[in-house]
């Protein structure tokens, strides 16, 4: 079977087992929560990583970030981290936001274990990154962030994968922030990579080692924290905490119609397009972990 089959179809079950069996997943469906964090949690342990469970209570309900380490060979302190949220928002199963993005995450963490990067890759799955929760010192990347910094990990790049698997070459199917459609265009068939403008050289490195493995198109942005929808995810904990960081993602509600909704269901996924897209993530985040981030 070629590679790439094999990776399309190991991304629909990670996305079938947690927006179809499993479905809506945050603190007020407890229970559905905890089998996702499970559900992770095993994948990782039968790829042989030693998952780390980082722990906290919010309204009585115990909740969980999850860690596993690729180490690095030849400088171990330095990370490359790859988070993605394993909840949902309440009334979704969550097919594209985030499963797509975990999917994506679990299936990169699997592709790393034949490499030997020089820096540590991190792979985390964050817990509590929707509403309530965003923004507040209970989302699962801003506990996370703080205690990075507090312990001084020395994270040189963080990218948050971010509802990853719809795509479409008909035209007019991608929208905009006011003034961004003069400069982009209108098909939503790229993959885009956000930043903040202290970001902006650690990702165009990343957007350069993803075109120099992929063919899969890619657009880029840096712009100002407060652009509606830049800072919509997990990468905006580790700004606030100094590190540089991305989102990674097929811009959300700016092109995806079933965003938040109870229709974002497995079948809604281009999983053919997601697997090219892991993949080429794959390859652009192996260079940096060979070449170094800076």
């Amino acid at each position: 079977m070629p590679r790439d089959e094999t990776l399309t179809q190991l991304l629909r079950r990670h996305i079938g087992q947690l927006a179809g069996d499993i479905g809506e997943r945050n603190v007020f469906t407890p229970h559905t929560l905890q089998r996702a964090a499970t559900y992770i949690e095993g994948e990782w342990s039968k790829m042989g990583y030693a998952v780390e469970r980082l722990e906290y209570d919010v309204s009585g309900t115990r909740c969980a970030n999850l860690a596993a380490e690729c180490p690095g060979r030849a400088r171990a302190r330095e990370i490359v981290l790859l988070g993605a949220h394993y909840d949902t928002v309440v009334g979704s199963p969550g097919a594209n936001d985030n499963a797509s993005g975990v999917a994506a995450l679990l299936e990169i963490s699997r592709l790393f274990q034949a490499s030997q990067p020089r820096l540590s890759v991190r792979f985390v799955a964050f817990v509590n990154e929707e509403p309530p929760f965003f923004t507040t010192g209970e989302q699962g990347s801003m506990v996370y962030a703080r205690a990075a910094r507090s312990r001084g990990d020395d994270i040189r790049l963080m990218a948050s994968l971010e509802t990853l698997g719809c795509y479409s070459d008909a035209p007019g199917s991608q929208s905009y922030p006011p003034l961004f459609r003069f400069f982009y265009p209108d098909r939503g068939n790229f993959l885009g990579v956000v930043s903040d403008f202290r970001s902006r050289a650690v990702m165009r490195r990343l957007a350069a080692a993803f075109r120099a493995n992929s063919d899969f198109p890619v657009q880029t942005a840096s712009t100002f924290r407060f652009v509606p929808g830049a800072s919509w995810s997990d990468h905006r904990s580790f700004w606030q905490q100094g590190y540089r960081a991305v989102m990674i993602t097929d811009t959300a509600l700016y092109r995806y119609r079933h965003y938040h909704a109870a229709s974002d269901t497995p079948d809604k996924v281009c999983y053919p397009e997601l697997a090219r897209v892991t993949r080429g993530l794959f390859e652009a985040f192996a260079a940096l972990a060979r070449e170094g981030v800076g």
